[in-house]
């Protein structure tokens, strides 16, 4: 099976019999150009014991990026085992709930018996899964969002797609390759952002228990795992029904809490329910060498108790994602946002108060209904004044089913949403390269992730912040002030002086290899051994 993007970019290869290995190499360059892809060949599958229906599989993620248990697969109708084998190859394009996807559904199919294989000539599957929440991802792909909402469409367009399934369905993929089925539960978000499809799309809100979250996550621990990911469509408004006599300590009819007075919602209150400072709290519990990272958050969703559990756990990464969109009032209330511009900055000042250090990054619309230049005038300068260290610019692209498609008019012309995006992105690179500048010569704790695409010589690794660190990848002493060293390798903690910066990226010194809680304890208690070390 491949998982691909339209551009051919391979995200997951499987392998199946070699009777059907020619059928794949009936997919040619130009089908992808043309918007077609051919992943079905009924006869021919049924022939080599396949079913008549191969899967196009689009679908959601449930509520953080840990999938779901093997249990439920075990009791599908498999293709039969045997039948499949071959090597692995990995390779990620999209948003993370784009990897999210596809690392659920090639870990519930390699539970079923299927590989991955090296090279798309050896696979006979292609699953595509993108985001279409922005047209210039639909036009890529025809992808899991889209098929929800143009469902018939497709079929009509392609005969070659037979099946469609969404998050809750996952489970279902390999009978879903043995027989057609083209149902799905989709979830997402209850907020109805004038210009978002995901409620139209997703579905309402919905959360995992916690209890199946810390399950996976201890076993993500005893594989080494060294950093994880909570990831949602508003994940910070995580609310755990699934216990109907225990709220966690929460009585059943406690309200839930927003940031602030100044924030509204499209809902009413909602009650009881474990809430998001809890699963932070616990999930972080587990392991405290285990970075913990969570997205996408709204704004409206960050009560004081959400912000001090970041502020007291070292491995909660003190990096928060706030999108704020616009930064006019007037647009703000266009898009349904549910908070004007001076509650916004109120929340970031707040959380960069309390969190000293914090990184912040953002999303922003550019030329949305109704945007005059002095809106977006505004948004630039809430981008100065926020001071982000990372932002998503998008320009403003008018979805069917969504309350603008039908309430307001998309009257911006491309050429004007393209300068304002472009506009976005040198105001944010100046700035940022103010921002990473400051870091000159402090010593920072590293994630190693792997080699640096621009030299073999090179590692790339991220700090607290989520910002690239590259250095070189020299053998270093194993531990502060030790006379042993030894090599730099993938999922290392090291301890990097900051030596330049590029607006996006910091330059780095490996100095001794370390533990998280250790770095953290030096940092806090031994600042001076921090300080001497070189």
């Amino acid at each position: 099976m491949v998982i691909t993007s339209r551009n051919g970019h391979v995200l997951r290869l499987f392998k199946t019999p070699k009777n059907v290995q020619k059928l794949v190499r009936q997919i040619s360059q130009k089908d992808y150009q043309n918007k077609r892809v051919n992943i079905e060949y009924g006869k021919e599958l049924k022939k080599a014991g396949l079913g008549n229906k191969q899967a196009n599989v689009q679908g959601t993620p449930p509520r953080t990026t840990l999938v779901n248990s093997a249990a439920d697969v075990a009791r599908l109708d498999y293709l039969p085992r045997s039948t499949f084998y071959g090597s692995q190859r990995k390779e990620t394009y999209g948003c993370q709930m784009n990897v999210n996807d596809v690392e659920i559904a090639s870990s519930i199919l390699k539970k079923s018996g299927f590989v991955m294989t090296k090279t798309e000539e050896d696979a006979d599957v292609i699953l595509l899964a993108t985001c279409s929440i922005r047209e210039t991802a639909e036009t890529k792909i025809w992808n899991r969002c889209m098929v929800t909402r143009l469902k018939e469409k497709i079929f009509q367009k392609s005969k070659d797609v037979d099946i469609i399934c969404g998050p809750d369905s996952y489970k279902d993929l390999p009978r879903l390759l043995h027989q057609s089925n083209d149902s799905g539960q989709n979830v997402g978000c209850d907020n109805m952002c004038t210009y978002c499809i995901v409620p139209f799309t997703r579905g309402r809100e919905r959360s995992r228990p916690i209890a199946s979250i810390l399950e996976e996550v201890k076993i993500l621990s005893d594989q080494g795992i060294k950093e994880i990911t909570l990831l949602g469509q508003n994940v910070n408004s995580y609310r755990d029904m699934s216990e109907a006599t225990s709220y966690g300590g929460f009585d059943p009819k406690s309200p839930t809490k927003l940031s602030s007075a100044d924030f509204k919602t499209v809902y009413k209150t909602k009650l009881g329910g474990r809430r998001f400072s809890e699963l932070l709290d616990r999930v972080s519990a587990v392991n405290p060498e285990i970075r913990i990272r969570f997205t996408s958050p709204h704004p409206k969703d960050f009560p004081l108790e959400v912000i001090q559990i970041i502020k007291e756990r070292n491995n909660i990464c003190n990096q928060i994602h706030l999108p704020a969109q616009s930064g006019s009032s007037r647009v703000l209330e266009a898009m349904g946002r549910g908070y004007t511009r001076q509650a916004y900055i109120d929340l970031a000042y707040k959380i960069q108060h309390e969190i000293p250090g914090v990184a912040l990054s953002s999303d922003f619309i550019a030329g949305f209904c109704g945007e005059q230049l002095s809106d977006h005038l505004e948004t630039l300068s809430l981008i100065e004044k926020i001071k982000y260290h990372f932002i998503y610019s998008f320009a403003y692209s008018m979805r069917e089913k969504t309350r603008a498609h039908h309430r307001l008019t998309d009257d911006i012309p491309q050429e004007i949403k393209n300068k304002r995006v472009s506009q976005i992105v040198e105001t944010f690179r100046a700035e940022t390269l103010k921002l990473l500048s400051q870091n000159t010569g402090s010593h920072q704790l590293v994630l190693i992730e792997g080699e640096s695409r621009r030299s073999m010589h090179d590692l790339v690794g991220k700090n607290d912040a989520g910002t690239k660190v590259i250095l070189r990848g020299d053998e270093i002493p194993s531990e502060f002030h030790s006379n042993t060293e030894r090599f730099i390798k993938p999922g290392d903690y090291v301890v990097a002086q900051i030596m330049g910066c590029t607006s996006q990226v910091l330059k780095g010194v490996p100095l001794y290899h370390t533990t998280l809680q250790d770095f953290y304890y030096w940092k806090e208690n031994r600042r001076e051994n921090i300080n001497a070390f070189g």
